[in-house]
């Protein structure tokens, strides 16, 4: 009998409950339907994971952490920025989901995940570092920039509309990250 691959069956975990959670949210997901979907033992997912709500979290860090790698934060250029987290919200409506649902049912948890603390601490950096550069408008606190540009760039990003308008919004969106940050 060949060994298990744990690492294997954790990543197939993390690809059902996407899957599951982003459909259903927390509440709705059922543990039976992801270990089913992952084909593991339902066993192994609180194994791995502690609980539903320890999964929950980490197919959300997951779903970050792919994020992250795809689209690296750009503060000298967050135009385009805006444009490809939309572009990556399109291509990926799960993550998306899954982010309304867990601001919906675990409020405040997000800010508080390793991952999340991380990324907002560099972009924070890199913000005040471009702000003090002069590359970006200085009218706001880094803080407050950061907060209304995820914000904006979240909340942009309706991906159920017709694909024409799909344009439409994404230009939006781009110039109005423009206007907000560019310097007068």
């Amino acid at each position: 009998m060949a060994p298990r691959d744990s690492a294997a069956t954790k990543q197939r975990i993390l690809e059902a409950a996407m899957s599951e959670f982003a459909e259903f949210g927390l509440a709705g997901a059922r543990v039976d339907r992801i270990a089913t979907r992952a084909g593991a033992n339902k066993q192994l997912l609180y194994a791995y994971f502690g609980s539903k709500e320890g999964l929950f979290d980490s197919v959300l860090e997951a779903g970050l952490v792919h994020l992250l790698d795809v689209i690296p934060f750009t503060a000298d250029d967050l135009p385009a920025y805006a444009g490809a987290l939309f572009d990556f919200a399109v291509a990926h409506p799960e993550l998306a989901r899954l982010v309304r649902w867990h601001q919906l049912e675990r409020p405040g948890v997000l800010n508080r995940l390793p991952q999340a603390v991380e990324s907002n601490k560099r972009k924070l950096e890199a913000l005040v570092a471009a702000q003090k550069a002069g590359k970006i408008s200085d009218a706001l606190p880094a803080d407050q920039l950061l907060g209304l540009l995820l914000a904006l760039i979240h909340g942009g990003a309706e991906t159920q509309i017709a694909s024409d308008e799909l344009a439409v919004q994404r230009e939006a969106l781009v110039a109005g990250v423009r206007r907000l940050t560019e310097r007068s």
